[in-house]
């Protein structure tokens, strides 16, 4: 954990959105979420910020490894367009709100609503593997917004044998011609996608490999 005085940050940190700018005149801040985690901010009463680290501090590359993280309860929240604002403890200022455009916004786990049947949190299909046929086709690696719909950006990963992946049985990445890993993108639709698994990190689909 990061050691910040009075306060610990918690180990369940998820990294939600940045501040884009102040809004208002009373020092409310305006939060770009990261695709549709908005309704999670809005929930949440404490947000953490960390700020912007120089590309060069790879140390500090992880929120629970940021020595610069800082708790702040939520007073007021609402959203505003595609974008969340809020007020917040210790803010109150509009030039304090403005140097803090860039911070990143986290939120312990704890705090998301519980999904329905049907939904799942794009942070939880990051890492999960993808399955064809019941053959691995490789590992989502992001999760992106078409506007129409969530899209899985997958990189390609091949297994022998046993396709179930294990500590001890790693599958591989694809490499393109240049050394870059290969990768498909994925509608995350009912049509194409029949079956996800959080629990085991499962999720299948249907969709072509070759498009």
């Amino acid at each position: 954990m990061a050691d910040i005085g009075a306060s610990q940050a918690p180990d369940d940190l998820v990294e939600l959105g940045r501040i884009v700018s102040a809004y208002g005149v009373r020092g409310w801040v305006k939060v770009q979420p990261h695709s549709a985690q908005g309704l999670v901010l809005r929930a949440a009463p404490v947000w953490w910020l960390a700020p912007p680290i120089p590309p060069a501090s790879k140390l500090y590359s992880q929120p629970d490894l940021n020595p610069q993280l800082r708790a702040h309860k939520v007073k007021q929240v609402r959203p505003q367009g595609s974008t969340v604002v809020a007020d917040l403890e210790h803010v109150g200022d509009r030039d304090i709100a403005e140097s803090m455009r860039g911070f990143t916004v986290y939120v312990s786990r704890q705090y998301f609503p519980k999904a329905q049947a049907d939904e799942f949190y794009w942070v939880d299909l990051v890492n999960c593997y993808v399955f064809s046929d019941a053959r691995l086709v490789g590992v989502v690696d992001e999760v992106v917004d078409n506007g129409a719909h969530a899209i899985l950006r997958v990189q390609r990963m091949q297994l022998e044998g046993d396709q179930t992946p294990s500590p001890e049985h790693q599958p591989q990445l694809l490499l393109d011609e240049k050394g870059r890993p290969q990768e498909i993108l994925i509608p995350f639709v009912a049509a194409h996608v029949q079956h996800v698994d959080i629990a085991t990190r499962r999720i299948e689909t249907d969709w072509p490999l070759d498009l």
